[in-house]
């Protein structure tokens, strides 16, 4: 099975209100039919917590046209990347948001299953680290609701952490569904310094969402290749595993979007056709 290839959503358009990642609301149907120029399988949507309401994943309408637009242009969309975590996460020592984000996510699902969603990507980075045991334990409590719903509909929550390979696991094992996945950030892993190898032995056959970008070591994102991710030891180990899902990227962008984009592309293509081989 060929593994889709698509780019977070809003990477191919200027710049929403400035912000780096956003949902461009107003005009993210344009993204699909320049996707589609450019060859991609897919556009992984994000949600974020500004406007939330207002994003078409959470009404029926929205959802309507997400799969009209999707359909005229052949683009899919088969993955969510959940920013709104980021903002309010599930593991909130503050209840009420806890329990609001807990509703935006069966919400979430609800919608999942009407796009046939394989992945919801629920970052825990930064502001939503998983920082303590405590934090943790908030997390699984929360998670562990919705797992059973997840598991009849084969819907994946496919975890982003900043998780050193051991704890990672230890909370996947906590969570004991094989519903419960990884979502691999190749850049994000290389600036919190973790080896690949050791990463990918530890729960390489757990991952259903792939990020592809590069970061300096301790820093931020760079173009592809200018970074501390080890793109040949990363793909050369990812031959061992029979990965079936989509590769989505995530990579530097400027204010403009698409020509970077398509560099970018360039250079990381020879990766992933000798995967596909």
């Amino acid at each position: 099975m060929k593994n889709r290839i698509g780019v977070i959503q809003g990477r191919l358009l200027p710049k929403y209100q400035g912000r780096y990642q956003a949902h461009p609301l107003g005009y993210w149907q344009n993204e699909f039919k320049i996707a589609k120029e450019i060859g991609l399988d897919c556009i992984e949507f994000i949600l974020d917590y500004n406007d939330a309401e207002k994003n078409p994943l959470l009404s029926n309408n929205g959802i309507d046209e997400l799969l009209e637009v999707s359909d005229k242009t052949s683009v899919a969309v088969k993955t969510i990347c959940a920013d709104y975590f980021m903002e309010a996460p599930l593991h909130s020592t503050n209840e009420s948001i806890a329990e609001r984000s807990l509703n935006i996510l069966k919400r979430l699902l609800e919608a999942a299953v009407r796009l046939e969603i394989t992945d919801i990507v629920i970052p825990c980075v930064d502001q939503s680290t998983l920082d303590s045991p405590e934090a943790v334990e908030r997390f699984i409590n929360k998670i562990s609701t919705v797992i059973p719903f997840i598991e009849d509909k084969n819907i994946n929550l496919s975890l982003e952490t900043d998780l050193a390979p051991e704890p990672f696991v230890e909370l996947l094992n906590k969570l004991s569904s094989k519903r419960i996945t990884v979502n691999y950030d190749i850049g994000n892993s290389a600036s919190l310094g973790f080896d690949p190898v050791e990463e990918l032995n530890a729960y390489g056959d757990r991952i259903s969402d792939i990020h592809i970008k590069d970061r300096v070591l301790g820093g931020g994102p760079v173009a592809l290749g200018e970074g501390a991710a080890n793109f040949d030891l990363f793909f050369g180990k990812l031959k061992e595993f029979n990965y079936q899902g989509p590769f989505i990227m995530q990579a530097y962008r400027d204010d403009e979007g698409v020509e970077i984009f398509k560099r970018q592309l360039a250079w990381v293509s020879p990766y992933l056709e000798q995967l596909n081989k």
